[in-house]
């Protein structure tokens, strides 16, 4: 990259910018079904709380069976067909559901094979996405573009969030799923937009997949810096869900709160990353990356166990508020540890590292999610969320003993 092309703002970069406005929009149709879905399944289909997470962990646990291969895969072809690909095939894959509704076919299976598809997509997607950005933007730059990427697709997350709970309650969760349909095919518009670098090819043949697979293992367990980032994540992941899978069920069955109030609390996580991702590049300058990650989760972790007390009036409230430091922190992490991966692997690796680190960041989630309906069923709504604090609250203490706590 040329020193004007370093000068030059972000977004003033074409193919940045239409990579940008793509994920945006993406984002912003994505987070509306983030809550529809699970809204459709408890209002129409009168869902259960095992039901309701089996649902939220079939859309992340499809990283189980192709987070490898997809990497590898990756790691082979061009990234930026990949991506239209990928948003073709949700769109249709998320226009089933408000037709099957319409034509009275609609039933959890459906539900589950369209989030199990979707997740499928989101896969091949990202590893693409965060692949082709070290390219269009230079490594001295990643931080920066993480941030601007972070910090608005996490405007969305409010955006489409809040947007969802009120299109749910004036229009129905399948009109709302339509409107993500539709996100999914004005972003590959965009996409057709972003030129995509040219790689050189290599001097000899692909190796079989499989070790091309193991290569990738094998570097990210093999650097103790992606390790601790790998197993912080790991252990992030796997409570968020713990904490939020049951809340359609905890607020709107249970405590008779109108479901716009999911969308609004959900919301206010949405603008506790947006604040993180925007102060991350200066507190990583002023701690540098290790010290701030695990700085800021020793001062947040308290508000983790502020969120099982959720209920009615100011306790409402207090868990809102608790929800939105823990996501502020969340924020902080995704710029400065993603950055921090992309930085410390090399081009031809970024697929696999991104696959294998996606392998166990989603697997976490999908078993977040499965274990937080199994806890419901058995203890109630709120027994999940008490395990969710304990882990959120720890989640901080692997970088702090790893040699990442020292990392610029």
């Amino acid at each position: 990259m040329t020193a004007t092309q370093l000068e030059t703002p972000l977004l003033r970069l074409p193919d940045f910018r239409n990579l940008y406005v793509a994920g945006t929009i993406s984002q912003a149709g994505s987070q509306i079904s983030y809550v529809a879905l699970p809204l459709l399944a408890v209002t129409a289909l009168s869902a259960g709380p095992a039901e309701v997470g089996l649902l939220s962990a079939l859309s992340t646990l499809t990283v189980l069976v192709l987070g490898l291969p997809a990497g590898a895969w990756v790691d082979r072809v061009r990234r930026r067909p990949v991506m239209l690909v990928t948003d073709l095939a949700r769109a249709l894959v998320l226009f089933s559901v408000p037709v099957a509704w319409w034509a009275g076919w609609l039933s959890m299976a459906q539900l589950y094979l369209v989030a199990t598809l979707v997740g499928a997509g989101t896969l091949f997607f990202d590893v693409a996405s965060f692949s082709l950005v070290p390219g269009i933007v230079g490594r001295d730059r990643l931080t920066s573009a993480n941030s601007l990427l972070v910090g608005t697709n996490s405007g969305m997350d409010v955006a489409g969030r809040s947007l969802a709970g009120v299109l749910v309650q004036a229009a129905g969760a399948p009109v709302a799923i339509l409107l993500d349909a539709l996100s999914y095919l004005w972003s590959a518009a965009w996409l057709r937009r972003v030129r995509e670098p040219v790689q050189a090819a290599p001097d000899t043949p692909h190796p079989p997949i499989a070790r091309q697979i193991s290569a990738g293992v094998r570097f990210v367990f093999g650097n103790p810096v992606l390790t601790a980032a790998l197993l912080q994540g790991s252990m992030a992941n796997l409570a968020y869900p713990l904490c939020s899978v049951l809340l359609p069920v905890l607020i709107v069955d249970r405590l008779g709160l109108p479901e716009w109030v999911v969308g609004a609390y959900l919301a206010a996580g949405g603008l506790g990353v947006l604040a993180g991702s925007s102060a991350a590049h200066l507190l990583g300058r002023r701690l540098g990356t290790g010290r701030a990650v695990w700085m800021v989760g020793l001062v947040t972790s308290p508000a983790a166990f502020v969120i099982p007390f959720l209920d009615r009036g100011p306790l409402l409230w207090a868990a809102t508020a608790a929800w939105f430091v823990l996501t502020f922190r969340t924020g902080i992490n995704n710029v400065l540890l993603v950055s921090l991966r992309q930085r410390v692997t090399p081009d031809e690796m970024l697929g696999r590292m991104t696959a294998t680190m996606r392998l166990l960041l989603m697997g976490a989630i999908g078993l977040g999610g499965l274990l937080a309906g199994v806890l419901g069923e058995l203890w109630g709504v709120q027994a999940p969320m008490w395990l969710g604090a304990l882990i959120l609250a720890l989640s901080w203490v692997p970088i702090l003993f790893s040699p990442l706590r020292r990392e610029p």
